[in-house]
């Protein structure tokens, strides 16, 4: 397991925490940015890449 990937799973974790005190604050950017922390996770978590190279991919797809 590289560092990518244990980075990966941490941002699923801060995801998971995020979008519930969004939906509870009804502040909707931080429901969203916890949703794409876990979208982003879950990417470093079963590529191995790091955050820069998964949003490349994403942008340029």
């Amino acid at each position: 397991m590289n560092t990518d990937t244990k980075e990966g799973i941490w941002k699923q974790i801060k995801g998971e925490f995020k979008e519930p005190y969004g939906d509870a604050t009804n502040d909707d950017s931080i429901e969203q940015r916890g949703k794409v922390d876990q979208f982003i996770g879950e990417m470093q978590e079963k590529y191995g890449k790091t955050k820069d190279e998964i949003a490349n991919k994403i942008k340029n797809w």
